[in-house]
């Protein structure tokens, strides 16, 4: 383990490691894994990610469990996402043997940056793939490249585990109704960056996006799913705008282990002030409680938390889920992929 890094006070951010992997795909087939101790990659300048956003990329997390094993959480679930976001905008899917391979082959190339057990941080890994063809008119290109990077994390959330404040702005759309917003493309945050920051400014932690066809229902919680608890049902949007989360795939299968019903549906705004719970949740935050929604245009707060607290079925599912990842729960349904 690297001996120099404070583990402890790791922010959501890039930290130098040994290696990264690459695998290039050009005339119909994908290559061989390539190993690189560079962080920068030399494309041409005229490649279709550049100009005409042919990129998509993944976000999953390594832990060191309380047994010493390193588990890589549910990768298989992060492989078919990409896939799906790369055949979405016309780019060859990486075979889910490949991503798994490279995922694992990162791993263990960098197991000095995993962060010990009890730190709270965990290892990164970000998969990436990109157009590198030069087209100036507008197609897909026919080489790719596709490359995994992994850096140490704390967490997402500054505050940790407490509630926070989320703001609803009308005027934003993250993406179109029938667009980009069930893949994991660059362009779908790049379209939030505004929202985001004027939120941040306001001092909200994100926007609650509505539906970009009718602004009646909730959509995505800034960069992550939303979910809510009502009358001890397990409720989270349902809408093809929406990037379809690991983490909340994740707890949609331990709310039902726990015996709450789960419904995935339109969820109304005003439905917010019938709700008991509610979170952001996705692979980099896990779950970030709501304290308060307040609605910029009608005037309107939803206190979610009464008490400042994160509510107890919100916590039960956080924990269950960090106990999975860190081994010290049985892993019953198979996500963890232990790095032998």
């Amino acid at each position: 383990m690297d001996k120099e890094l404070d583990w402890g006070n790791l922010t959501f951010g890039y930290v130098p490691t040994d290696y990264n992997v690459r695998c290039c795909y050009r005339d119909g087939k994908w290559g061989e894994i390539e190993v690189s101790s560079s962080d920068t990659i030399n494309i041409h300048m005229a490649a279709t990610s550049l100009h005409y956003g042919q990129e998509c990329f993944e976000g999953l997390k390594a832990f060191r469990g309380k047994d010493g094993k390193i588990r890589i959480f549910r990768l298989d679930e992060n492989a078919a996402r990409m896939r799906r976001s790369a055949e979405g905008i016309m780019m060859a899917p990486v075979p889910e043997e490949l991503f798994r391979e490279m995922c694992i082959k990162a791993v263990k190339l960098n197991e000095r940056f995993v962060p010990p057990y009890g730190s709270g941080a965990s290892l990164y890994l970000r998969p990436l793939e990109i157009g590198i063809s030069a087209k100036v008119g507008v197609k897909p290109a026919d080489e790719f490249m596709f490359m995994i990077f992994v850096t140490p994390v704390g967490p997402y959330f500054k505050t940790g585990f407490k509630p926070s404040n989320y703001c609803i702005m009308r005027e934003y759309d993250r993406v179109a109704p029938k667009g980009t917003g069930q893949w994991k493309v660059g362009g779908n945050y790049a379209a939030g960056i505004q929202a985001g920051e004027r939120a941040h400014s306001m001092g909200y932690s994100a926007v609650l996006y509505l539906d970009p066809k009718e602004k009646k229902y909730l959509d995505e919680c800034g960069p992550a799913n939303f979910f809510a608890i009502k009358d001890g049902v397990y409720i989270t949007p349902s809408s093809d705008s929406i990037l379809p989360s690991v983490t909340n795939k994740s707890f949609t299968q331990l709310a039902q282990d726990l015996g709450l019903k789960v419904e995935r549906r339109h969820i109304a705004v005003e439905e917010l002030a019938d709700v008991q719970e509610a979170a952001a949740c996705g692979t980099a935050a896990v779950a970030s409680p709501i304290g308060e929604i307040d609605d910029i245009d009608t005037g309107t707060k939803y206190v979610i938390a009464k008490d400042g607290n994160p509510g107890p079925v919100t916590t039960a599912l956080y924990n269950k889920l960090r106990a999975i990842q860190l081994g010290e729960e049985e892993d019953v349904h198979g996500w963890n992929t232990i790095v032998e």
